[in-house]
């Protein structure tokens, strides 16, 4: 049975890209592509919650090669019909929990999918995703920091500190969506017991974190 979240982005898949379109995050989102590219040039990636390859499209030019997840295949649907230069992608409808260990890629990459996790499930979230990377290899997760006037207003927060916005639909539908926005204080603090060589980067619109996994 699909969450809430994930029937709010399956419906949303037509309309998602609009959000790449804001005059003023155009510097923050060349910028951040810039730092993806050096990152991921020569990578066997697995990218995690690609919704509709938007970023899938910019490390492919660069990768080995990306595996790219997501759970709606209405979001892997537009992503797999965007043009590529290079023949280097696989796209698949899967489930970041339950992909075998021992399908390890060089290097991990979960665009704007840390806001959506709960606080309370952070730890198990790291760790499914250090799980999935070579010894050796790098994560790099990247999403939105929290602008006002940019971005949907929080509505609510819950007894664990999570907060939530009211997103709506173009045609009326609304729906209540966990979405996080952490400091850099709290990315360190949540990522340091799991992670070698940790580095964040911050923008106005946008935070990018890279780190090695410690291996169990």
């Amino acid at each position: 049975m699909k969450t809430d979240l994930e029937i709010y982005y399956d419906r949303r898949a037509a309309e998602y890209e609009a959000i790449y379109h804001k005059p003023e995050r155009q510097a923050d989102l060349l910028e951040a592509t810039t730092l993806l590219q050096s990152i991921f040039k020569n990578r066997q990636v697995l990218e995690i919650a690609c919704g509709t390859g938007y970023w899938t499209q910019r490390i492919a030019e660069v990768a080995h090669s990306v595996h790219a997840i997501d759970v709606n295949k209405s979001v892997i649907e537009i992503a797999r019909n965007k043009h590529y230069s290079r023949q280097n992608l696989l796209f698949e409808v899967g489930d970041l929990y339950e992909i075998p260990p021992l399908q390890c890629a060089e290097a991990l990459f979960g665009g704007f999918i840390w806001s959506h996790i709960s606080k309370q499930n952070l730890a198990n979230f790291i760790g499914q995703c250090n799980r999935l990377v070579k010894a050796g290899g790098n994560i790099v997760f990247m999403d939105n920091r929290y602008v006002p006037g940019s971005g949907t207003p929080i509505s609510r927060r819950d007894e664990h500190g999570n907060t939530y916005q009211t997103r709506h639909l173009q045609n009326g539908e609304a729906y209540s969506i966990l979405k996080n926005f952490p400091e850099k204080t709290e990315l360190e603090e949540t990522l340091r017991p799991n992670a070698n060589q940790l580095s964040i980067t911050e923008t106005e619109f946008f935070w990018i974190c890279q780190y090695e996994p410690k291996q169990e």
